[in-house]
C-alpha cells in the first residue's frame, strides 16, 4: 500500500528548494534539489520550488532564469512556484513587528564599528547586546535584532547527524532586519517555511551552524505549530578535499549541460554524492531512485564530486542510447555556430554510418564534433603536435605513406579490404599494424587517435583519402 493511501502512514512531505538566484547553478545546490525531490516523490508529497532573491544587489533575473532551466533539463519539477521573496515582504515585516511588539526583538543603531570597538578585546566574539535594554523605537536606520535567551540550550533535531546542540549564551543576538528595512535571510525562510507548511527541510551542511537561530525564531512565530525535519546533507569537495568553489572547480550545471552530459546520468551521480542505495548499486533509473532513497541513509561525511566518475558515468548512458537516440541527442552539437566545420558542409547521412563507432568512444555529446571533424573540415590541416611525432620526426613515415598510396589506388574500399592492404604494408615495412597506422591516420584524420582507422577511410572516400595522403608526404618531403 502506498504511503498516500495508507492511514497508518505519516502526513505526505512538503518540501522546499530555495535557491538564491545570485550565480550561476551551482551541482551542490542540484544534488540539494533532487535529495528533496526524491523525498518528496517517494512518500507522494509537495515539491515547493522558492527563489530567495531578498538580496536585491546581487540577485538578477537571468540567474533566476538559469536555475528554471537547469532545473528543467535535470527533469527536477517543482508541483509549487516559483514563489520570489522579493514579491512577500508584507510577510517579513509583519513577522518583524510582531517580533518587536512582543519584546522577542529590538532595536539597534549600533555601527559595525562600534561594534568592533567595544567587543575586540573580549574572549567570545560578536555582538555584546549593548541596545538590549535601551528602549529604542524599531524606525528606518535601525537594526532588528532578536533576543536569544541568555540561558539554555538549541537542539536542532537532523535526520543526518543526530541532535546538534547550541549553547544559547554562544549565539549573539542577531540582526534579522537590517538598518536600511531589508529582512535577513534567516527570518524570511522561516516566515515562508511557516507560511507554506514547510514539513521538511532539506539544505546544504553549510546552513547547519545558523539553523539554532531559524528554530529560535520559529518556536516565537509558529504558534505551536511543529518544527520542520532538518536534514543538513554533506558539502561537496573536489579531489583536494576542498570545498567545490566556482572560483577554482567546474561547479555551474550549466557548464556541464553545454559540454553535452546527459541530465539522466547527471542526475545519477548527483544522487550517489552521499547516499547509495542499500545494495551497493551504482546505475540507477529515476524510478529505482525514487524507491529507495532515505534521508536516514544519507553520509555525513564529504561527499567527493569526482568530475572523472562522472564522466565515466555520462559513458555509459550514451552507451546505452538507441542509435537513433544517440544521433539525435548529438544533432546539437553538430550544428550551429561552434562547429569547426563551415556552413553547409556537414552530411547527416555521413555522419549516421559512423555514429555507432562515435557512440562506443564519445565521453561527451560535446567530444561528437571533433571525432567527426575530419570528415567535414575543408581545407583539411592535421593538427601540428600530431604530425610533427608521427610523420615528421618518425623517418619510415615517408616509405609507409608512399606504400599505401599505392596499396589504396585500386583496393575496395571497404574497412575489410582496407585493413588487409595496410597489413600488408606494415609487413613489408616490419612494423606491427598498430605502429604503421599512426602517419596514415594523422595524415587522413588529423590527429593521433580517434575513430578506427578503416572504417573512418571508408567514410572519408577513396579520393579525399588518397589526396590527404599525397599532401602529408609532400609536406614531408618539403620539410
Amino acid at each position: 500500500m502506498s504511503a498516500i493511501s495508507d492511514p497508518s502512514a505519516p502526513l505526505a512531505p512538503r518540501v522546499r528548494f530555495a535557491p538564491s538566484p545570485t550565480g550561476y547553478f551551482h551541482v551542490g545546490g542540484a544534488r540539494t534539489a533532487l535529495f528533496n525531490w526524491l523525498l518528496a516523490r517517494r512518500l507522494g508529497g509537495r515539491f515547493v520550488l522558492r527563489i530567495e532573491d531578498t538580496d536585491r544587489e546581487r540577485s538578477d533575473p537571468a540567474w533566476t532564469e538559469g536555475i528554471l532551466s537547469a532545473l528543467t533539463w535535470l527533469g527536477i519539477t517543482w508541483d509549487e512556484g516559483p514563489f520570489f521573496q522579493s514579491e512577500r515582504r508584507h510577510l517579513y515585516d509583519a513577522a518583524a513587528k510582531r517580533l518587536f511588539a512582543e519584546g522577542r526583538a529590538y532595536a539597534c543603531d549600533c555601527s559595525p564599528e562600534a561594534v568592533r570597538a567595544r567587543t575586540e578585546q573580549r574572549a567570545t566574539p560578536g555582538y555584546d547586546g549593548f541596545c538590549r535594554d535601551r528602549g529604542l523605537a524599531f524606525e528606518r536606520g535601525r537594526a532588528l535584532r532578536y533576543r536569544v535567551p541568555d540561558e539554555g540550550m538549541t537542539v536542532v533535531h537532523d535526520l543526518v547527524r543526530g541532535d546538534v546542540e547550541f549553547q544559547n549564551a554562544t549565539i549573539e543576538d542577531f540582526v534579522i532586519v537590517k538598518s536600511n528595512g531589508d529582512p535577513l535571510f534567516v527570518l524570511a525562510v522561516v516566515v515562508d517555511d511557516l507560511d507554506m507548511a514547510i514539513t521538511h527541510v532539506i539544505r546544504a551542511e553549510e546552513h547547519l551552524p545558523t539553523t539554532p537561530k531559524a528554530v529560535l525564531l520559529w518556536d516565537a512565530l509558529a504558534d505551536g505549530r511543529p518544527l520542520p525535519a532538518f536534514a543538513h546533507v554533506p558539502v561537496l569537495v573536489n579531489e583536494r578535499r576542498q570545498k567545490l568553489s566556482k572560483r577554482r572547480d567546474r561547479v555551474a550545471v550549466e557548464d556541464y549541460r553545454a559540454l553535452g552530459y546527459l541530465p539522466e546520468a547527471m542526475v545519477n551521480y548527483l544522487a550517489l554524492l552521499g547516499w547509495s542505495p542499500a545494495d551497493g548499486r551504482e546505475v540507477l533509473s529515476r524510478e529505482e531512485m525514487i524507491e529507495e532513497f532515505r534521508l536516514e541513509d544519507v553520509l555525513r561525511s564529504p561527499a567527493f564530486f569526482d568530475e572523472r566518475r562522472l564522466l565515466h558515468f555520462n559513458g555509459l548512458y550514451l552507451r546505452g542510447l538507441s542509435q537513433a537516440e544517440f544521433i539525435e541527442h548529438a544533432r546539437p552539437f553538430l550544428q550551429g555556430e561552434h562547429v569547426p566545420w563551415a556552413p553547409g558542409r556537414f552530411d547527416a547521412s555521413v555522419f549516421a554510418a559512423l555514429a555507432p563507432l562515435v557512440q562506443e568512444r564519445a565521453g561527451t555529446l560535446g567530444e561528437v564534433p571533433g571525432l567527426v571533424a575530419f570528415l567535414f573540415v575543408e581545407p583539411f590541416e592535421p593538427d601540428a603536435d600530431a604530425f610533427a611525432k608521427a610523420i615528421s620526426s618518425d623517418v619510415g613515415a615517408g616509405p609507409i605513406l608512399q606504400a599505401t598510396i599505392a596499396a589504396l589506388e585500386s583496393v575496395e574500399f571497404s574497412p575489410a579490404a582496407l585493413r588487409q592492404a595496410i597489413e600488408e604494408v606494415a609487413e613489408r615495412a616490419g612494423r606491427k599494424l598498430g605502429k604503421a597506422q599512426a602517419p596514415i591516420r594523422v595524415a587522413t584524420m588529423g590527429r593521433a587517435t580517434g575513430l578506427p582507422l578503416f572504417e573512418s577511410l571508408e567514410a572519408l572516400g577513396r579520393e579525399r583519402t588518397l589526396e590527404r595522403l599525397k599532401v602529408a608526404l609532400g609536406r614531408l618531403g618539403s620539410l
